[in-house]
């Protein structure tokens, strides 16, 4: 069963590497979704798939790359989408 998580990351995480350090994450797990910065310094993520997969892709989220510093996470389930990939919007 595939579920669906809108993720947001607050922090240092804009112009550390977070959004492609993200994709490559969410490929090695095969999940589906995007990732975007937002105005407000944060990082938004829409990612569905495996409900354990997901587990380890909001562990690995608190972390994020190296010179990225996570204060705070956020996290809801949201409807499937059924997205083709995970990319960069």
């Amino acid at each position: 069963m595939k579920n669906a998580l809108a993720i947001t990351i607050k922090g240092r995480v804009q112009g550390v590497g977070f959004r492609f350090s993200a994709v490559n994450k969410a490929q090695q797990l095969g999940l589906k979704g995007f990732v975007q910065n937002r105005i407000d310094g944060s990082v938004y993520i829409e990612a569905e798939g495996d409900p354990e997969d997901l587990n380890e892709f909001v562990q690995w989220c608190w972390q994020g790359p190296p010179s990225a510093r996570v204060d705070d996470i956020t996290k809801q389930e949201i409807p499937v989408r059924d997205y083709h990939r995970f990319g960069v919007q």
